[in-house]
């Protein structure tokens, strides 16, 4: 997770996410492997998911809508997702001021193309989405 920003407020901010499809881990490795398979993420033939932002606005204190393009299973939607500043603080090692952030939201698997043989009774069709980040100015 990257975040860029010229201005003070972020309200020119641009903030990219990527992870590796083949990273998934839900501590079954049984579970693992099939969700790395063609019948969900497929890793082999689409091995990174990315997001990147097309705006920000304000939505209260330390909160944002963070609109951008998410790209999964070979599929780019437009996507909204609330952005939570959670605050700063000088790193003791490296002496710089960090900055922290949580982004939340969720999707539809369906929408995507990912598990279409499994109906939402089966597999959730809704998929929650938690990334945080911390990033030295």
């Amino acid at each position: 997770m990257s975040v860029e920003s010229a201005k003070p407020d972020l309200s020119d901010a641009v903030v990219t996410l990527s992870a590796k499809t083949a990273s998934v881990d839900t501590r079954i490795e049984a579970r693992d492997n099939h969700l790395k398979s063609a019948d969900f993420f497929d890793a082999e033939k689409f091995p990174e998911i990315s997001f990147k932002s097309t705006g920000i606005k304000k939505a209260g204190k330390d909160a944002y809508k963070l609109s951008g393009d998410l790209t999964l299973h070979g599929v780019t939607k437009p996507v909204v997702v609330d952005l939570l500043y959670k605050g700063k603080t000088q790193n003791p090692m490296s002496k710089k001021e960090t900055i922290a952030f949580q982004v939340t939201g969720s999707i539809k698997r369906s929408d995507f193309k990912v598990g279409e043989k499994f109906p939402d009774g089966m597999v959730s069709d809704v998929v929650r989405i938690k990334a945080d980040g911390e990033f030295a100015q």
